[in-house]
């Protein structure tokens, strides 16, 4: 029972002690999440307290179900903007259609994690490298960025991919509203400074390096009361400024999401994009702030966990969600100790839609945008292109495909890209694996590789060995390696294939491996194998390969040599022993 609910793990040794330290916490994320909830909403396309339902009951979820201690569940601005590039397509922005298709996939995503844990598939998230999920988050900040530009201007302008938002807010510049304007330049420039400069003023000031750290986190919250006020006092609303309006007071009713086939097969897809880009950044959060605390998590309860998130989001009305990065961080320095301060959250959350909701009436719609943008360019980090092409060109190569497919033609399309480019550098990869020829270290039992080392080698054998399993896209490979060795060398007599490296042989490497055994049996040579892993050759007795191969099959490299070039190797074990007697 632990074991698929993990609150079982700490909730019997909950003392009063933890019981403060997750309430603080939960009271610093609240602060956070308020704005946050709104603003993500707002991203999304949908009203304002919708983010709000989607940070009540996936918080309560994600403490039953997940494993993580300090990780905090909720709307993040990437799965925003994939919601909104996927429902978009289906319904027209602030109508009952568009929520509802929001809320199916919300559903469809909990359904696909929940599958995905059941069937333990959290290697799922090995088919994204990070080269193409950082290029993924620095472009999708970008688009988000730049979406949010209109409510800073105070235009009406439309567009997923970068070239059609530009475009639309190039033919918007006239209608620009100069009091949004200076809305959303003042809130985003207090953003921006209270980063960097609000924490160590307050601190020059005599203020407590907690307290000041507590105000950092407020500086969101403290720009939407400003606005508010200032809107409400000056009526920004009368003077052509967007505001919120009226948000519904109340928490939400459990409902269960729009039946409808065809919506639900036309989601299906973008669902399970959110699933893999939401569990990736999940799982990424997770493990790293449990390394600091030198505790484990477990990858496929933490997709259970993500599931039931989404589904209990999907029934309370909300939107797709998943760990985020700027929360969970939050949450670890604030002291929170068990999954319990999320639900603290939670009750945070949902006295928020009880109390406040008829305060934000009059807060500008500019100033939750202004929130999205500081937010958001945080992730967006395109050195990383260089470090990435000093160590790996091909790497960088595909962090820069995702960046400009992502930014050209939108977030499903760059994803997907992006899992392909994944895809195609791994086989890319294994279809020409790193091999080595090698030879004898003078005075050792050691073999290295030939063009990286003073070697000793014979003739008549050749010592290869190849860096990686076998399996069908680098069969072909390895053959055509083979053969070519053998035909430079006519004095050749016996390959010695040298196999510490390989991990597994699929069926078509074997049939390379039978094909080159009869290609070299045919030119008087012999195949062997040496330093065979156990559960390699546990495979290899049951084919034909070891009946009918040539050679043998040597515990060791130098065992081999010992027997197929016995002068070579006793005159360098010769030489070992008289080194030694000196």
């Amino acid at each position: 029972m632990k074991k698929y609910f993990p609150i079982l793990t700490w909730a019997p040794n909950y003392s009063r002690t933890t019981f403060e330290a997750d309430l603080v916490a939960a009271v610093i994320v609240t602060i956070m999440l308020i704005p946050q909830s709104l603003a993500y909403a707002l991203l999304a396309g949908l009203p304002p307290e919708v983010g709000l339902y989607a940070s009540i009951i996936p918080l309560v979820a994600y403490a039953v179900f997940g494993t993580s201690r300090a990780l905090a569940v909720g709307p993040v601005a990437v799965v925003s903007l994939m919601t909104a590039a996927s429902v978009g397509e289906l319904a027209a922005k602030g109508t009952p259609e568009y929520l509802g298709a929001a809320i199916v996939l919300a559903f469809l995503s909990g359904i696909f994690l929940l599958a995905m844990g059941v069937l333990r598939l959290g290697f799922i998230s090995s088919f994204l490298s990070h080269p193409v999920i950082s290029g993924f988050i620095s472009a999708s900040g970008i688009l988000i960025a730049a979406s949010q530009i209109k409510h800073l201007l105070g235009v009406q302008a439309n567009g997923k991919t970068l070239p059609d938002i530009v475009a639309s807010l190039i033919a918007s510049l006239d209608q620009i509203n100069l009091l949004t304007l200076m809305t959303g330049i003042g809130a985003t420039a207090f953003l921006f400074w209270s980063r960097k400069g609000l924490k160590p003023l307050l601190k020059a000031k005599g203020v407590s390096d907690r307290l000041s750290g507590l105000a950092l986190r407020a500086a969101p919250v403290t720009a939407v009361v400003a606005t508010i006020l200032l809107s409400w006092g000056f009526d920004f609303a009368g003077l052509g400024v967007r505001i919120v309006g009226e948000v519904p007071r109340g928490l939400p009713v459990p409902s269960l999401p729009p039946f409808d086939l065809r919506l639900w097969h036309e989601l299906a897809l973008p669902a399970l994009l959110i699933s893999v880009v939401g569990y990736v950044e999940t799982i990424s959060v997770a493990q790293t702030l449990a390394a600091k605390r030198r505790q484990r998590i477990d990858p496929d309860q933490e997709l259970v966990a993500l599931g039931a998130s989404n589904i209990g989001s999907a029934l309370s009305g909300g939107f797709p969600v998943t760990g985020g990065f700027a929360r969970s961080v939050v949450n670890f320095d604030a002291g929170a100790e068990t999954p319990a301060a999320g639900a603290f959250t939670a009750i945070g959350m949902a006295t928020a839609t009880l109390v406040l909701t008829p305060a934000l009436y009059f807060l500008p719609q500019a100033t939750l945008a202004a929130t999205i943008v500081v937010a958001v360019l945080s992730l967006v980090d395109l050195r990383a292109i260089r470090r990435t092409y000093v160590y790996s060109p091909s790497d960088a190569a595909a962090m820069i495909a995702t960046i400009v497919v992502t930014l050209l033609f939108g977030v499903e399309t760059g994803i997907s890209a992006g899992v392909g480019l994944s895809i195609l550098l791994h086989l890319w990869r294994s279809s020409r694996p790193h091999y080595a020829i090698m030879g004898q270290v003078p005075g050792t039992e050691h073999f290295r590789n030939i063009l990286r080392h003073r070697v000793v080698t014979t003739p008549e054998v050749l010592s290869i060995r190849v860096d990686e399993s076998l399996w069908f896209p680098n069969a072909r490979f390895l053959e055509d390696t083979i053969s070519d060795q053998v035909a430079a060398n006519p004095d050749l007599r016996h390959v010695v294939l040298n196999c510490p490296a390989i991990n597994f042989i699929d069926a078509s490497a074997l049939e390379a491996l039978e094909a080159i055994n009869e290609r070299l049996r045919d030119a008087g040579v012999y195949l062997h194998l040496s330093e065979v892993k156990g559960p390699v050759m546990d495979r290899l007795v049951r084919s034909d390969l070891i009946t009918h191969m040539t050679g043998n099959v040597y515990l060791t490299h130098v065992d081999a040599l010992a027997r197929l070039a016995p002068e070579l190797t006793s005159q360098t074990l010769r030489q070992n022993r008289t080194e030694t007697a000196r």
